[in-house]
């Protein structure tokens, strides 16, 4: 006993000891602890206050975006405006995130009496998407015990449960839906269309002002309801030049659901309005405005930090002038050629003019003639300028010679015999008509397609000899298609819209395809890559951007240009390869295509304009029957010139495919292509005097 009280009595200094230290561990811990927090607070209140105070502010206040700002203007190279903007009233829906289905339907009642809506637009699916909202109980029913089992299940979805109601409404049911409910459920669509939470357009450009005045003096009780002045792009010049001016997203629409992405990438918002096509798709960035921004200062006040700014201003090279008168010859010649004989293929032509030493695209155009009762009506058909490739024939002439000069394969002004030639397995293939001994200057002025083919017989290795076997070289291939691709045949024009094609590059490696090729019978080619092939031997060989854009400019408040922000300058994108003598020497045969008493180009443009060119008739083959076959063969025609000879100030190239039916018992062919030439390059000079 006495030795269990002795052990107890010796434990205890033991544990006062370890408490102690336990004690004063606690205590040191606590003030350091203590000690960190002051020097937080110090640091927080004293040292980093106005740091704090601002990522404070930056929490609790929200800032936000106003509506889409008005686009930039677009001018043509002499100041007039041909694209601005017009404010329109607009009433719009914005759903809060606390407003029920019920109270939406509710909405929908009250307010759709006093707006005008065209409910003949409602959809039998809307009106049974309503009829589901407006009596869901009801619809219930009409879904069988066994399907709410297999729903829970997980068997059906939801979606398939909502898709057979909506089809189990009866036509009777929806019967019973007054001229009322038909307005709310229209109204109950549009406040529901598209993404959730974002602004719906209800009613825009013909708002009333009793619409206006009853959303905007109530827009406090309707719960999202609200009025705004929105923009709308207009046109002073009306369709002239329309197509390539573009489009632009609806405030309903928005951005487009397959670019969300890019544009979201770029700070967007989903329901800002961007160019959709051609010139406002590619200079959104310059037209795009910037929006009001706000602070969100309690629920419902906003203080404005920034206003926004209209956009950009673009000044186009096109003269909006030039452009009408263009468009107006190529719709008279094109409705006359219609009146003559082997025309009835034929439906549309293409010209575009350039300033030959900046790339700069004065006019361009396209238009068809369509049907309508016992005549024709002109429509536009300008997009397929850029993507609706056509059989040149004998304007590629030009290139093919400076293969030819460049192989040692012709010397300049070297004599041919033009005959009709005949290599093994094939038929003979002769020019137009037999020209006897020419050099290379007559070979261009009369087209002479013996010459071509001579001058791509020695490239490929072989003298011609009649009967004679006509090697495949891939060798002789490539240059011609290198030389033509230099002067952007078969290649992108890079111009500046969204939109290109690059025509037809064929693979048939047959030896006799070569003669095809050099004139101009083998591969596809489209206006705007004739543009720039014809732009290329005016100004000595550069090979230029061919562009719409001259200038952007900074936006005014008034009518009138700002500031230049940039300029869009000339870009070479390559030299041609060859001597200055031979590209001289080609310019001097397409001066003689014009000028010369049997040249080919007579009557294309007028003395007075001392021009230069080339003419080109190719075949053609079409479907007549829509049945994807190609079954017809046409003659399709082309000229590509410049004006004057020395210095040209506009280059031109025409098209017209399918301008005349070979296969009729009469050898007349349309002049189409000509008339429209000479039509507009005198209406040129008329408007820009050679001084």
């Amino acid at each position: 006993m006495k030795m269990r009280i002795h052990k107890r009595i010796k434990k205890r200094p033991i544990q006062e000891k370890v408490l102690k230290r336990r004690f004063y561990l606690f205590m040191i811990v606590t003030i350091f602890l203590f000690s960190f927090v002051f020097l937080k607070l110090c640091n927080i209140m004293l040292i980093h206050q106005k740091t704090y105070q601002k990522n404070l502010k930056e929490l609790t206040y929200t800032k936000v975006e106003g509506p889409s700002s008005p686009r930039g203007r677009i001018y043509d190279r002499n100041g007039n405006i041909i694209v601005d903007n017009k404010a329109i009233k607009t009433i719009y829906y914005k759903k809060d995130k606390k407003t029920t289905t019920k109270e939406e339907i509710e909405l929908a009642y009250l307010v759709s009496p006093y707006l005008k809506l065209d409910v003949s637009k409602l959809q039998d699916r809307n009106k049974r998407e309503f009829y589901l909202v407006k009596y869901p109980d009801e619809v219930k029913k009409l879904i069988t015990k066994e399907e709410w089992k297999k729903n829970q299940a997980r068997e059906i979805s939801n979606r398939e449960i909502e898709e057979m109601e909506l089809s189990r409404i009866s036509s009777e049911d929806l019967l019973k839906f007054s001229e009322e409910d038909n307005k709310a459920a229209y109204l109950y669509y549009l406040m529901n269309k598209g993404y959730t939470y974002d602004e719906k357009v209800i009613r825009t450009g013909d708002v009333s002002e009793e619409e206006y005045a009853y959303i905007a003096e109530n827009n406090q009780t309707l719960g999202g309801f609200n009025v705004k002045l929105d923009w709308e792009r207009v046109y002073p010049y009306g369709d002239t030049f329309r197509t390539f001016l573009g489009t632009v997203s609806s405030a309903s629409s928005g951005i487009p659901l397959d670019e969300k992405e890019h544009y979201l990438a770029l700070g967007y918002s989903l329901n800002d309005r961007v160019g959709l096509s051609y010139l406002e798709k590619q200079y959104e960035e310059d037209l795009h405005g910037s929006k009001d921004i706000y602070q969100v200062v309690n629920r419902h006040e906003l203080k404005l930090l920034k206003e926004g700014t209209r956009g950009n201003d673009i000044v186009l090279s096109i003269d909006i002038k030039l452009q009408q008168e263009v468009e107006r010859i190529l719709g008279e010649e094109i409705i006359k050629a219609k009146s003559e004989p082997n025309t009835n293929y034929y439906d549309h032509s293409f010209v575009v003019i350039q300033e030959p030493n900046t790339g700069e695209i004065l006019a361009m155009a396209g238009k068809q003639a369509v049907k309508n009762g016992d005549g024709y009506e002109i429509k536009d058909y300008s997009p397929q300028l850029l993507t609706s490739p056509m059989t040149p024939g004998s304007v590629v002439k030009g290139a093919s010679m400076l293969v030819g000069y460049n192989e040692g394969a012709v010397k300049i002004g070297e004599y041919m015999l033009d005959e009709c030639v005949k290599i093994a397995g094939a038929p003979q293939k002769c020019s137009s008509q037999t020209l006897g001994r020419i050099n290379d200057i007559t070979a261009l002025a009369k087209s002479s397609n013996v010459y071509q083919f001579k001058i791509a017989m020695r490239i490929a290795g072989r003298e011609y000899s009649y009967g004679m076997k006509m090697p495949f070289n891939q060798e002789a291939f490539d240059k011609y298609r290198t030389m033509y691709h230099s002067f952007g045949l078969g290649v992108k024009t890079e111009i500046d819209l969204p939109i290109e094609s690059l025509g037809y590059t064929s693979k048939d490696t047959q030896a006799g395809n070569l003669l095809d090729f050099v004139m101009g019978q083998y591969e596809t080619y489209t206006p705007i890559q004739l543009s720039q092939y014809i732009t290329t031997i005016a100004n000595g060989g550069k090979r230029l951007q061919p562009h719409l854009l001259k200038e952007v400019r900074s936006s005014t408040s008034e009518t009138g240009w700002g500031d230049i922000i940039k300029t869009f300058e000339p870009k070479v994108l390559n030299t041609i390869s060859t001597k200055e003598d031979y590209l001289n020497r080609v310019k001097e045969g397409f001066h003689a295509v014009i000028h010369s008493p049997s040249g080919y180009g007579r009557g294309y443009i007028e003395d007075q304009f001392d021009g230069a060119g080339k003419t080109g008739t190719s075949q053609s083959f079409i479907d007549t029957d829509g049945d994807d076959v190609i079954d017809t063969e046409t003659i399709s025609t082309a000229f590509i010139g410049y004006a004057p000879s020395v210095n040209p100030k506009m280059t031109i190239a025409v098209t017209s495919p399918n301008s005349s039916n070979p296969n009729t018992g009469s050898n007349y062919a349309s002049l189409v292509t000509m008339k429209i030439t000479k039509a507009i390059s005198s209406k040129f000079f008329e408007m820009y005097p050679i001084s």
